[in-house]
């Protein structure tokens, strides 16, 4: 049986390209880890891919790698491209190295074309002279962290049980004391079981200048942590940590920093555009090369069941167009034409957008059903909502 639902076939352009470009590049320059996070989607999860690739992303693979996105930015006009250097922990492969692809990508797109570059690190490896580095070839960096202070990260140990905080915390204070422009923000995954103010004023000691809050990746088959999947007037408690969150968050007399999840929330409320993977009916336009050059769909598929991200497809043989002709990645740029049926008649349809794509398996039929965190996703969405509301009929006063 199918995992995934064939989507609809998506309209061409006049000249037969298919429309809605990759925009964002997530490039495994090292496909191992310092550390030994217990509860990792990647290394602890049903995929076991990264077990048969290379640690590290051979030259001749980041430099087809290159070619590759420079031909998709001329193919389709992009004016503007995403990089991000990833893995793994992408610092084992060394900040010179990083440096020196992004200014290979630089050096190869279109002279229009302006290349934002991100390296995502659990700050550990951060020195001096590799932030430096890094900041010197125009590249931002983020830090993926369970909370600002010891106690949230104690799952987060090396391989050898050794606690990694004090590391990640030295990184991520150098980063914001001695170059806070080179500061991309930092990414932490919700744990109902914490105290939801007292862990966003901790990642405010660390001065981001963004949040990315993200639901942990679980499914119907395997329930995320600690959440009810039946009953009437089942709890959320995923929503309920948001929404105390965002209410801390949007009373500030003043922006403190920015919260990705509750601006495009808000965004999409207003009818404007989104662009995160968790909420809208955009096309979802990353994709993700391996360390042996295959191209793959996002990482946060392989928390459904192995082998989830796969194509077949690699940049040696394959352009990123055949990428975006895959029925895979077709499914995830179909908009609603791929939701489940109670998504479609839904009336947050156009906010929640089914939620994010991974959270939506279920082992017996695929993809096609909502969202497992569909209840906490209505709590935030009319929350925020609410909350809007209030503020615009404030100003109308």
């Amino acid at each position: 049986m199918s995992r995934q639902a064939t989507p609809k076939p998506r309209p061409r352009t006049e000249d037969g390209r298919p429309p809605f470009p990759f925009g964002q590049f997530i490039v495994k320059v090292h496909g191992r880890c310092n550390l030994a996070c217990r509860y990792c989607y990647l290394y602890e999860g049903p995929d076991h891919t990264w077990r048969d690739r290379p640690a590290a992303a051979a030259p001749a693979v980041l430099d087809r790698t290159a070619h590759r996105i420079a031909e998709h930015a001329a193919t389709h006009g992009l004016r503007d491209v995403a990089l991000v250097l990833h893995g793994g922990e992408p610092l084992l492969a060394g900040a010179d190295r990083l440096a020196a692809f992004a200014d290979r990508v630089r050096g190869l797109v279109p002279g229009d074309c302006t290349v934002h570059t991100t390296v995502q690190t659990n700050a550990t490896l951060l020195t001096e002279a590799r932030v430096a580095t890094l900041a010197r070839h125009g590249i931002r960096i983020g830090i993926s962290l369970d909370g600002g202070r010891p106690a949230h990260n104690s799952r987060r140990t090396d391989h050898a049980g050794r606690p990694s905080w004090p590391a990640a915390s030295r990184g991520a204070r150098l980063l914001a004391d001695r170059h806070p422009d080179a500061y991309a923000g930092i990414l932490t995954v919700v744990d109902p079981d914490t105290d939801p103010i007292e862990m966003y004023e901790s990642l405010l000691e660390l001065h981001p200048p963004a949040l990315d809050l993200l639901l942990p990746h679980g499914n119907w088959t395997t329930p995320p942590p600690g959440l009810p999947l039946t009953g009437p007037g089942r709890p959320t408690p995923y929503g309920d940590w948001l929404t105390t969150v965002f209410d801390r968050w949007w009373r500030t007399g003043r922006r403190e920093t920015r919260v990705r999840l509750f601006e495009e929330c808000i965004a999409l409320l207003l009818g404007l555009p989104g662009a995160t993977e968790s909420l809208g009916l955009d096309p979802v336009d990353a994709i993700v090369i391996e360390t042996d050059g295959a191209i793959e769909q996002v990482d946060s598929l392989k928390s459904a069941y192995d082998t989830a991200a796969a194509t077949g497809l690699d940049v040696f043989r394959h352009t990123f167009d055949d990428a975006l002709r895959h029925p895979g990645v077709a499914a995830r740029r179909a908009g609603a034409d791929a939701l489940a049926a109670a998504c479609r008649a839904c009336p947050l349809l156009t906010v929640c957008g089914g939620g994010h794509y991974a959270h939506r398996y279920r082992a017996e039929n695929g993809f096609a059903n909502p969202s497992v965190y569909c209840a906490d996703l209505e709590r935030l969405v009319r929350h925020v909502a609410a909350r809007l509301s209030d503020a615009t009929a404030g100003e109308r006063r």
